[in-house]
């Protein structure tokens, strides 16, 4: 039997993302909004931890995105980061940049992606967008912060839209996501998410850029797949997208677990002596019945 020791796992880098995509090797993403969740997750081997503001639909309970904010992102994103610490640090830790905080202003969007840096410990940021944010993904590397583009169906344009349907089926519009991928590559970031769109796009797409693609919703041939870990657990029974598959029901699970907490709270059998603590130091002093209290004083002293 070798003696050999291995060491602690390589911190996955935006230079270690680029690499494995050159070695084929897959790239394994969830997207987690608490402590216990990126400890979890990144115990398990995730490569990436994204920290979505589809929050806003999963943990806050809107029916869209566009409600998170970026102290919402911040908070979640320092609290995703305190999880992964508890681990071994290995998993790499994205951002995303909530509506409204990059479309506006060039500068406000600098400003907002150094925020999740600084105060939330992302090590990137992700944005929405092809061509037209070109120039805002350059000043924000230029700033120092490594961008993670997302084409195909971004949810923070779900209105313009039409809702959340499937992007690119048609020659034109297919076309000209080919074209957005490039434009990010050339503006800088160092991966993008490819989300909802055909297969056959995705892997024209993948192949044609130098940077990992992420699918999700994008078929087999990108080269890394991002999944919510409450969809992947099977936490929400309503929620059952095509591109969603279960690798648990916990949601049933927990149901149940629930459920016989409440019958044995209410059958009066739990807590157990089990769950209980007992000393023999207290002494225990009989608490007279209510209408045994003395009564107040007045003013002079007397009772009343």
């Amino acid at each position: 039997m070798s003696s050999h020791v291995a060491g602690p796992r390589k911190h996955v880098t935006i230079h270690e993302l680029r690499r494995m995509k050159e070695a084929g090797e897959r790239i394994a993403s969830v997207t987690a909004y608490d402590a216990t969740a990126g400890r979890l997750v990144a115990a398990a081997g995730a490569d990436v931890v994204l920290i979505g503001d589809s929050l806003g639909m999963v943990v806050q309970g809107h029916d869209s995105t566009l409600p998170v904010t970026l102290e919402h992102m911040i908070y979640h994103c320092a609290a995703v980061r305190r999880g992964l610490a508890r681990g071994d640090g290995r998993a790499h830790l994205v951002a995303d940049l909530n509506f409204g905080s990059y479309q506006a202003s060039t500068d406000e969007a600098v400003k907002a992606a150094m925020r999740l840096v600084a105060e939330g410990g992302a090590e990137a940021v992700k944005l929405e967008g092809g061509a037209d944010y070109a120039e805002v993904i350059r000043r924000i590397v230029r700033a120092g912060v490594p961008v993670m583009g997302h084409i195909g169906l971004t949810p923070q344009s779900v209105h313009k839209m039409g809702g959340y349907v499937v992007q690119g089926k048609e020659s034109d519009k297919a076309q000209q996501l080919l074209k957005d991928a490039r434009a990010l590559e050339v503006a800088g970031c160092y991966a993008v998410v490819l989300e909802c769109i055909p297969a056959e796009l995705a892997r024209i797409v993948t192949g044609q850029l130098r940077i990992p693609t992420i699918g999700i919703g994008a078929g087999p041939h990108c080269d890394g797949q991002v999944l919510v870990l409450n969809d992947l657990l099977g936490l929400d029974d309503a929620f059952t997208p095509k591109f969603v598959k279960r690798f648990a029901e916990l949601g049933a699970a927990v149901k149940e677990a629930v459920g016989a907490y409440v019958g044995e709270v209410k059958g009066r059998t739990f807590p157990a002596d089990a769950h209980s603590f007992h000393t023999s130091a207290v002494r225990l002093v009989p608490v007279r019945p209510e209408n045994d209290r003395d009564e107040p004083p007045d003013a002079m002293g007397a009772p009343i």
